[in-house]
């Protein structure tokens, strides 16, 4: 894939991907000042949809506009200069016609995607300041024009860094951490297994169980991958779903309470097989099922032997409790007790190109996209 990818992980000594954070070079990040935001330009690029993929994402699903920004802004909106974007398995859905939580990303609109950014027009009638940190679904775009009201400024904590808000304190945190706490019920001495485990939430549910008491057995697919979650993260035990031996290696592990599954289909089945008496299952995703048509469970009748439960859940039905757990993960972002890793792809026009990682294991932590802006930019 002819992407400039490269991980980074904000725990190491290495901050060569955190590029300016000694610099007051106009534009660049600056961990202790302010941006010096320059004048935007007359146009921009934007990524839109051109069709609706009928199964894998191929490259004909989006295409790249150059459009004119707007001359001016109506009262309440605001002008963003889009850093960082947000590559999620969720966006796969919203590409589909079709009923969910969410309306469909509609023939001819902008990707829709989490951003971070920097303002660069506070507008008129709004409290933002040329130069506020701040996120929003700001989409496949190098700006982005927003009412006031979709925009929200970002504060960093202590131990935090601005891609945190990707990671961490933003979606994937916030669903590691409320379908764990909610949805798994998890208590101290249970077995939890997660599906999808090296991934952007996968990865925060393993150190969110161990840091709540329980035997974490994570599932990845490569063997570096379950390294990474043993020695890194603290897995009690990792198994990679590729080897043959998988499933029996699992069975002498013993059964589970709590499932955090973000994988679906033939993984999803295997694991109602080994369910405690009472287990909760918390269906976040089924990677495996997005791009073909699900065959569906087999194995579902242990539900009832075992008085067991599988439930759906949507983060965003959280969002008036998202300053508690915000709270309660920098804390563990500032003590070092929680670690993260971005895999990070190097300019816009490859976000398309990179979408389909998310289904292929191609990408271990959060995946995300910084938009280069041209030649020269620095974050």
């Amino acid at each position: 894939m002819p992407l400039d990818e490269r991980e980074h992980d904000p725990d190491s000594d290495d901050l060569s991907l955190w590029v300016g954070m000694n610099s007051t070079t106009p534009g660049e990040y600056n961990s202790s000042t302010k941006f010096v935001c320059s004048l935007p330009p007359a146009d921009y690029t934007r990524i839109v949809l051109q069709e609706r993929p009928k199964a894998d994402i191929t490259s004909s699903a989006f295409r790249k506009e150059v459009v004119a920004l707007p001359s001016e802004l109506k009262d309440g909106q605001v002008l963003v200069k889009v850093h960082w974007l947000s590559l999620d398995p969720a966006m796969r859905g919203w590409l589909n016609d079709a009923r969910s939580y969410v309306p469909p990303v509609q023939i001819g609109e902008v990707m829709r995607a989490m951003g971070l950014g920097t303002v660069v027009d506070p507008g008129k009638g709004t409290e933002f300041k040329q130069g506020d940190f701040v996120r929003g679904t700001f989409g496949w775009q190098e700006y982005a024009v927003l009412k006031a009201s979709a925009v929200e400024k970002i504060a960093l904590p202590k131990g935090a860094e601005l891609l945190d808000f990707l990671g961490p304190l933003g979606s994937s945190g916030m669903t590691a951490y409320f379908g764990l706490e909610d949805i798994c019920a998890l208590k101290p001495g249970e077995t939890l297994v997660v599906s999808g485990a090296a991934g952007s939430v996968g990865s925060l549910v393993c150190q969110m169980g161990k840091k709540k008491g329980a035997k974490v057995i994570a599932i990845a697919g490569s063997d570096e991958k379950c390294n990474w979650l043993e020695k890194e993260l603290g897995a009690d035990k990792a198994l990679n779903y590729k080897s043959p031996s998988w499933k029996e290696e699992f069975r002498k592990l013993g059964y589970l309470d709590a499932f955090f599954d973000n994988v679906g289909g033939e993984m999803l089945d295997f694991m109602l097989t080994r369910l405690n008496k009472g287990a909760r299952i918390a269906l976040c995703g089924a990677i495996s099922d997005y791009n073909r048509k699900p065959k569906g469970l087999t194995s579902y009748l242990t539900l009832i032997s075992q008085r067991a439960k599988i439930q759906g859940f949507i983060v965003f039905d959280y969002a008036d409790q998202y300053s508690k757990a915000a709270e309660e993960i920098a804390g563990w972002l500032a003590d070092g007790t929680l670690k993260r890793k971005f895999h990070i792809v190097e300019g816009l026009e490859n976000a398309p190109t990179a979408l389909p990682m998310l289904f292929s294991g191609g990408n271990t932590g959060k995946l995300v996209v910084k938009v280069d802006h041209g030649a020269g930019a620095k974050l």
